[in-house]
């Protein structure tokens, strides 16, 4: 039998310590990830039915003081001083911020930027100060693409882009807020490199040998509607990631001063438009739509833990003159790639009949364009001989 080498063995040993000390904090972990808010339908108390209309037009009733132990995740006023993104996670802060670095450098090779000043600079200051009410840890860095479809991401480390599409798809600010928090919340609760955690130590389970690092990414594909390839592990959650960031982003919205029912709307403008035209969801929803258990999540939330306010930030002038610029631009920019991707039409100039020089009798032996030198060599049929 062939001996090993030292470093062989002790790094076979280290791979299985490591599975043994680390899947019961998994499992924990696991467990503890399902029983987190928010909370689940079966504890809500019974309700009388809403149709769509009623419950599209009339917002959720708040408490005046909710019943939350503080410092807990259901409590708003310690947003920013609780650990949502606990858990078993291989990945430090600092290396996380690295990884969406290079992701964002992927990201930023292929898609296309908007680069006007006046909406950048509006997206990223409503971006930031939901930032500032959020439970993040990490700086974020927000930018507009020009893609029709409507869809916003953010990778880990707190890069994060929003299509045009989705802006020009919101009715309000507050609608356009509310779905930037829910990305916003996905990065606070670092849900993507805990997941790749995950997969790590499948991995180690099945391969103790493998080396931990990016190099053990399972698997890269082309994300929905753009053409840059980055792992699917940070871009896709399971229901309870979503549900989450459901929870977080909606604590986000109101501590930022909007009205939190503006995203039960968007939810619920979005299931119409799918139920009128089936296929029409928007990607930011295709992995898992606002199904109507969803929505009724969303607004107990509402219900349950947010406190009764007497005003909220509804929507703003400067949303609708953003709004409205970033249309012209979306305009400007189609009309000139139809008149660069079309075929031009032109009339044939009627061809103008010249002489040879020397011929007999000035004969007409061709014609020639406008403009066309009368001195260049020209090909002309030679006489037989033997007709002569």
């Amino acid at each position: 039998m062939t001996n090993l080498p030292r470093w062989y063995t002790k790094t076979a040993l280290q791979g299985i310590l490591a599975i043994v000390l680390a899947l019961p904090f998994a499992a924990a972990a696991q467990t503890q990830g399902d029983t987190t808010p928010p909370p689940s339908t079966a504890q809500s108390a019974p309700e009388a039915p809403k149709t769509p209309s009623q419950s599209a037009t009339m917002p959720v009733t708040q408490p005046e003081k909710p019943d939350v132990k503080p410092g807990s995740r259901a409590d708003v006023e310690a947003i920013g001083n609780r650990n949502v993104g606990g858990g078993i996670n291989f990945y430090s802060l600092e290396r996380e911020m690295a990884l969406g670095k290079q992701l964002a450098q992927e990201v930023e090779r292929s898609a296309k930027l908007v680069d006007d000043p006046v909406i950048s600079e509006y997206v990223n200051r409503v971006g930031q100060n939901l930032v500032r009410n959020s439970d993040a840890k990490v700086p974020f860095t927000i930018k507009v693409i020009d893609s029709d479809a409507v869809n916003a991401f953010a990778l880990p480390g707190g890069f994060f882009y929003i299509n045009s599409g989705l802006m020009l798809r919101a009715e309000s600010e507050s609608e356009l807020a509310g779905v930037m928090a829910h990305e916003i919340a996905h990065v606070a609760a670092r849900h993507s490199t805990k997941r790749e955690t995950k997969g790590q130590l499948t991995q180690l389970a099945t391969i103790p040998l493998i080396l931990l690092g990016p190099g053990g990414w399972a698997g890269y594909g082309i994300y929905q509607g753009l053409n840059f390839a980055i792992p699917l592990t940070f871009l896709k959650f399971s229901r309870g990631d979503e549900n989450e960031a459901d929870y977080l982003g909606l604590q986000y919205t109101y501590k930022a001063g909007y009205d939190p029912n503006a995203f039960v709307s968007f939810f619920e403008k979005v299931q119409a438009e799918e139920k009128r035209r089936p296929g029409t969801v928007p990607t930011v929803f295709s992995t898992h739509p606002p199904t109507a258990d969803r929505v009724q999540n969303v607004q107990k939330t509402i219900g349950t833990i947010l406190p009764a306010r007497d005003n909220y930030i509804i929507t703003t002038s400067e949303f609708d003159t953003v709004k409205e610029r970033l249309l012209r631009l979306e305009n400007r920019n189609k009309l000139q790639d139809q008149k660069t991707d079309r075929p031009t039409l032109r009339t044939r100039t009627e061809r103008q009949p010249t002489t040879t020089q020397g011929g007999q009798g000035g004969q007409t032996t061709g014609t020639t364009e406008p403009g066309e030198d009368p001195d260049r060599p020209k090909l002309e049929r030679r006489d037989d001989p033997t007709t002569q």
